[in-house]
């Protein structure tokens, strides 16, 4: 009797993470048509439906979700000979830091498929402050930083902020609850991070170059706690563009102007630059990371 093709699997566990046909093709770099076809053996295959598909997307079923156990560990395994067999496989305890704005909805998510593909790779992640982060670049409380940097109209980092191993770089904006988006104030109610915070700092110096008056209407400990606020009408903030979390939403052009709030730069995500007498696990691991979450 034939076994399940792993393509077949890879595609019924993307699509059951991604809650869509529509939403997996991308992830898979296929047509949603060859989507649809791929399933359709499997199920062809394994003799019972294993998605219920609505307006709502895709749900596995009860037989469905049998499987997506079973095919998580099989490609698991896959991946794992794979990486045996080209001796790159990661064995060992990886600290790693990232800052509090790196895509915080999808980060979980991230880390568990980090996880899956190696899955002896043992992860101490802890969520830091850029600032944090690259003050702490020469000691030893982390081995790999994920950090981020605001980049000058002239699109560049800045020479001495230049190096690491970039993954993303993404648009910042202002952000606000509908409602006081439609409510522009003589005195600017910011919501930010602590004055610890890159972004805090950037964000008070640029409105105070523009004369722009402003007042700290809340402080929130972390992102999360940010959007909390943001969401409740506390005032406005500056958030890159993967860290705007429900109920909040860019200011648009005409928004912006009627705050009489400045342009802004594009945020840089990356890697530090590797220590002087860093491991090959480390390295290895950096590389990983790279491909991850690039």
């Amino acid at each position: 009797m034939r076994g399940f093709e792993t393509d077949q699997l890879k595609t019924f566990v993307t699509v059951a993470d991604s809650g869509s046909l529509s939403a997996a093709a991308p992830r898979l770099f296929l047509s949603q048509s060859s989507v649809s076809e791929q399933l359709r053996k499997l199920e062809a295959r394994a003799g019972v439906p294993l998605l219920t598909r609505g307006k709502k997307g895709a749900v596995v079923t009860p037989a469905g979700a049998r499987l997506l156990e079973y095919a998580r560990r099989i490609l698991s395994l896959n991946e794992m000979a794979m990486q045996e067999l080209r001796g790159r496989s990661l064995d060992g305890e990886l600290r790693l830091a990232v800052t509090d704005y790196f895509r915080p909805g999808e980060i979980a998510g991230m880390l568990r498929r980090l996880r899956d593909r190696y899955p002896y790779l043992r992860l101490h992640v802890t969520v830091m402050k850029s600032a944090a982060i690259e003050a702490g670049a020469g000691m030893d409380a982390f081995d790999i930083g994920l950090s981020m940097r605001l980049i000058r109209a002239t699109g560049r980092a800045g020479a001495e902020k230049a190096a690491g191993t970039v993954l993303r770089r993404e648009a910042l904006a202002w952000v606000a609850a509908p409602e006081i988006a439609e409510s522009p104030q003589p005195t600017l109610p910011l919501v930010l991070l602590p004055d610890t915070c890159s972004m805090h700092q950037f964000v008070v110096q640029l409105l105070m170059r523009r004369k722009r008056a402003f007042e700290i209407a809340h402080s929130a400990s972390g992102v999360a706690g940010l959007h909390l606020a943001l969401a409740a009408g506390l005032g406005v903030s500056c958030l890159n563009a993967s860290a705007i979390g429900p109920g909040v939403a860019p200011l648009d052009a005409a928004t912006v102007s009627r705050w009489r709030l400045p342009a802004l730069p594009d945020a840089e995500f990356y890697l530090l630059p590797p220590r002087r007498g860093e491991t090959e696990f480390i390295g290895q691991a950096r590389l990983a990371l790279a491909e991850q979450f690039g």
